[in-house]
């Protein structure tokens, strides 16, 4: 006996990774899916019966894309604009769009049908994994001279205890215990350099958990001098992490905006220093060269005086950092415990607003490329 299999083709539409758009006659938004929501961060509920023009047309584009669209519906004849540029919450990205018609032969109303690609993305992946290369690179190169860095360290400082001991002479003790103080230092150095050879202890962890615990030591370290805002999203699903290492890397991020922002008290003479915490889904999102259906995003956020552009690409390689007695450690240690989460950090900065944004995959189902 034949079954007949019905198709939802809305939920097929909404897990495409094309962004799909359809608008009506009067070039209103009918209809988004998923992926374009995502593009646009803007909800169907929103943006359903707004001007399409709003999305896609740019006040100082020379291409008509109105008359263009009008054309569509008259002609029927589909076109297809390269590198268009669309602004999404202030910021450019540059597409590849195709505006045909639908429903043109039939009794109820016709539609344009738009897909539009991101040309962006493919350059964020590869730009991505050319830094991630580095990356492990310079950690290898790190680590190695870590190695020989503490080996010889060891036999100083036994060396050093022999030598004050058959001195027996309190005027030279001084400068041993200077000795043995600077080689402490130096190995304390090299291990945070070799970095944690303990593999990550995973469990389901909600997110809420150790950044409550990050808050709350921040918080006791500025002595409340500084504001910390939440911004939390409570429906988050729990993710496979290790707690003690997510708090680990949320503290690094959240003590260097406090030090960044109690080191420059000039630049908030008209404003206070703030601190905000974040979290959001996040959908298609592209962790390590891989699509992922959704994440869970964090951002730690500050409104202290930025970044130095010269070290903004390179900020999560080892021994880079924008303060003078900063090690420049905590970033590459904290992007390698994302990266063993399978996930990662991305950093965005100007000056007055800073936000690092960490993100760690949910579904382990990835999207279809």
């Amino acid at each position: 006996m034949d079954h007949t299999v019905t198709i939802d083709y809305r939920l097929l539409v909404d897990n495409l990774t094309t962004a799909i758009l359809l608008v009506d006659q009067q070039l209103n938004i009918f209809y988004l899916n998923s992926s374009c929501e995502s593009l646009f961060d803007i909800s169907l509920l929103r943006a359903s019966g707004q001007p399409v023009l709003n999305l896609l047309h740019m006040p100082n584009d020379e291409f008509n894309t109105k008359d263009a669209l009008l054309n569509t519906f008259r002609t029927g004849q589909p076109y297809t604009r390269r590198e268009a540029t669309i602004s999404v919450n202030f910021k450019d990205i540059h597409v590849d769009y195709t505006v045909s018609e639908i429903n043109a032969q039939k009794s109820y109303h016709p539609l344009l049908l738009i897909e539009l690609n991101p040309i962006d993305r493919m350059l964020k992946i590869s730009k991505e994994e050319n830094l991630i290369q580095q990356h492990q690179v310079a950690r290898q190169l790190i680590r190695g001279v870590a190695h020989e860095i503490k080996n010889p360290l060891g036999g100083i400082r036994g060396a050093t205890q022999l030598l004050a001991r058959s001195l027996n002479d309190p005027k030279y003790s001084e400068f041993t215990d200077i000795i043995i103080s600077e080689v402490d230092r130096l190995r304390n150095l090299a291990d945070t350099m070799l970095g944690s050879r303990q593999l990550p202890s995973y469990q389901l962890v909600n997110v809420h958990e150790p950044l409550e615990r990050a808050r709350a030591l921040i918080n006791n370290q500025s002595k409340q001098k500084i504001k910390i805002i939440r911004d939390y999203d409570l429906s988050l699903p729990d993710v496979m992490a290790d707690r003690d290492q997510l708090i680990q890397v949320m503290l690094n991020i959240s003590a260097n905006a406090l030090q960044a922002m109690l080191e420059n008290p000039a630049f908030f003479v008209e404003h206070q220093p703030e601190l905000i915490l974040r979290t959001r889904i996040q959908r298609l999102v592209t962790i390590n060269g891989v699509l992922n259906r959704s994440a869970v995003r964090i951002d730690i956020a500050d409104n202290g005086p930025g970044v130095p552009e010269d070290i903004l690409e390179s900020l999560f390689y080892p021994l880079v950092t924008g303060r003078a007695n900063g090690t420049g450690l905590g970033l590459s240690i904290a992007q390698n415990i994302m990266h063993q989460h399978g996930g990662m950090i991305e950093c965005q900065s100007i000056a007055g607003k800073t936000v690092f944004s960490l993100y760690l995959p949910w579904e382990s189902r990835h999207a279809t490329k």
